[in-house]
């Protein structure tokens, strides 16, 4: 099943890039943007971009990997397994909780966040979070990262013979 790897591959290196492009993308946006508000709204959208594709494409590898796995090293196939689980909780752990949080904090902040001294709680607490984001964000690019070597290394386990006579044509029909 040499098309389904080549499909899992590619949704993973595009993943993959799309997080490595979404790196340059918030570091662009908050060199060039005039207000740290309007990069922090596009950085916000962009990265929920980011989380919500990454969740369905690691689910969908999920699935995938109960496809035409009869041949596959079971060790690694229970490592790639593992590895898509950390990318999917990453993502949803990165959207659904510390994004929520953020959002929270922001609204209690009741202003734009370079108004905010260093030494109030609700910046160091979103400080905290921005680095639980960045954190997040990295274990799931190191998950995928693991992911795409597995599928890229990938060699079928020895099919069982059953009764297969090996025959040497070399050995057999010496000139």
């Amino acid at each position: 099943m040499k098309i389904f790897s080549n499909i899992r591959l590619l949704l993973i290196s595009l993943w993959l890039g799309a997080s490595v492009f979404f790196i340059g993308v918030a570091q662009t946006a908050f060199a060039v943007l005039p207000e740290r508000e309007l990069a922090g709204a596009i950085v916000g959208r962009t990265l929920a971009i980011l989380n919500y594709s990454g969740l369905v494409i690691a689910l969908i590898l999920l699935a995938m990997t109960l496809i035409g796995q009869k041949h596959v090293n079971k060790l690694w196939l229970w490592i790639e397994r593992f590895a898509l689980v950390i990318l999917a909780a990453a993502c949803a752990v990165g959207q659904f909780v510390i994004a929520w949080w953020l959002l929270l904090v922001r609204q209690e902040m009741n202003k734009p966040l370079e108004q905010v001294a260093a030494d109030d709680p609700l910046r160091i607490q979103f400080n905290a979070l921005h680095q639980y984001s960045e954190w997040v964000l990295l274990s799931g690019m190191v998950a995928a990262l693991i992911v795409f070597f597995i599928i890229a290394n990938r060699q079928p386990a020895a099919a069982k013979k059953d009764n297969v006579v090996d025959f040497d044509f070399q050995d057999q029909f010496k000139i």
